[in-house]
């Protein structure tokens, strides 16, 4: 999470466009961090482009339409975004929602990042900031009905976890900024204030997110495919507080590291979600928090 999207609005108007970090806007929390300053891996000729089509930009964070590799383009899409980033505000640890009734409304932009349509929400589907930062709404539209009218097609979950090294894209819908870097490692537990992540992405230094970044898909540059959602970043270097995560190894070391940024990993999410982009919390391979 991150400072308020007025103090991060400030900071960019004095210091003029460049990194950004993660955050919420205007009613609570924050973001993280993320610029530009790609790998030298970043140049290898595998690599794809990745634009922000299929990005959304919400009230207060940043977003994407995303898909799992058995769903179908006749299933209602979904939007992945951080469970900070909810207009009810942060949830408290140990606490999910799921199968709520939403109408919240997402910008969805084309691949130079103009705003092409106005998606809806019927619900949201799971939220919660317990051991990751996610949320997940179902839409009033479905895959084939949003390609067909906009020629924009969901951006695909990775269903195995992230590598280390990986060339990355942060893709922000809420800034229309893509901010390059790579996967530098992960962290065993990474704990801000009172909420506390599993096995979180790091990422190298030049990803400096902003606030109104939470919530943007990481995407893997080789594949194209979502592997990861941004969520914070330490600003200030102080220790496990708010909007200045601390990395707790397995032994329970405390590792402090200013101006570095983070994210969730997403694998998991598809085992838990069945037919028709359906959430089911009790299938045998689903390890999401539950209620």
């Amino acid at each position: 999470m991150r400072k308020p999207l007025v103090a991060a609005l400030t900071a960019l108007a004095i210091a003029g466009i460049g990194a950004a970090p993660a955050v919420a806007a205007p009613a609570a929390k924050a973001d993280t961090k993320a610029d530009s300053k790609a790998d030298t891996r970043a140049a290898a000729p595998t690599l794809q482009a990745v634009t922000l089509a299929g990005t959304v930009a919400l009230s207060n964070c940043s977003g994407s339409v995303i898909r799992f590799p058995n769903s179908l383009d006749t299933d209602p899409a979904l939007v992945l975004s951080n469970g900070h980033c909810l207009t009810s505000g942060f949830l408290d640890p140990g606490e999910v929602l799921t199968n709520q009734t939403s109408t919240r409304t997402f910008g969805l932009l084309n691949s130079s990042g103009t705003r092409v349509a106005t998606l809806r929400a019927s619900k949201l589907a799971y939220a919660t900031m317990t051991d990751t930062d996610v949320s997940i709404y179902q839409l009033t539209s479905t895959y084939a009905t949003i390609k067909s009218a906009y020629g924009i097609s969901a951006l695909t979950v990775q269903d195995t976890h992230p590598t280390a090294g990986t060339a990355i894209t942060v893709a922000s819908g809420y800034w229309k900024t893509l901010y390059n870097c790579n996967i530098d490692g992960f962290a065993y537990r990474l704990k801000e204030g009172d909420w506390t992540w599993k096995d979180s992405v790091r990422y190298t230094s030049a990803c400096q997110t902003i606030g109104g970044t939470s919530g943007s898909p990481v995407i893997d540059q080789s594949t194209g495919k979502v592997v990861a959602v941004n969520n914070t970043g330490n600003e200030d270097g102080a220790t496990c507080t708010e909007n200045n995560p601390c990395e707790v190894s397995e032994s329970g070391t405390v590792t402090v590291r200013k101006g570095i940024n983070y994210a969730q990993e997403i694998y998991q999410i598809p085992a838990c979600f069945t037919t028709g982009n359906q959430l089911n919390l009790s299938a045998s391979a689903c390890v999401l928090p539950k209620p």
